[in-house]
């Protein structure tokens, strides 16, 4: 059962190096690649940039991180794995579900598409996929 956290933790790595270049280029006050539709700068600056005062690639870093991290405790078995388990699962599940709800704002509210927005949902839902595929329990 151990190849489905294995690709989470991969897949959670991908969304650690995403989410660290908009971390930088925020940081450096400069306007990330955007190959699709607008300029991600006018999603990445757009009032929903931020949850509580945080940005969101801060957030999404703490994200990856931490499913990085619960996927290698169940990797290599460290106990008590049903938690560990279950914390990875909720996590997911809540970030999938973020991921909807920024997705859709980028749709219908801001009416600009982020390039790196979309690829951290699709992270995230694939993430969930495994899941569900994997019948994790």
């Amino acid at each position: 059962m151990t190849v489905p956290y294995a690709l989470i933790f991969t897949i959670a790595a991908l969304g650690i190096s995403e989410t660290a270049y908009l971390v930088k280029k925020r940081r450096l006050a400069e306007k990330p690649v955007c190959l699709i539709g607008e300029d991600c700068g006018v999603v990445l600056t757009s009032k929903w940039s931020k949850m509580f005062g945080i940005p969101n690639d801060i957030l999404g870093f703490v994200f990856y991180v931490s499913i990085a991290i619960v996927t290698a405790f169940l990797v290599i078995g460290i106990e008590p794995l049903a938690v560990w388990d279950r914390i990875m699962k909720i996590m997911i599940a809540f970030g999938a579900g973020l991921s909807v709800f920024f997705t859709y704002l980028q749709w219908r509210v801001i009416k600009a598409w982020c390039l790196w927005c979309l690829m951290s949902a699709v992270t995230t839902w694939l993430m969930g996929a495994i899941l569900l595929i994997s019948g994790i329990r």
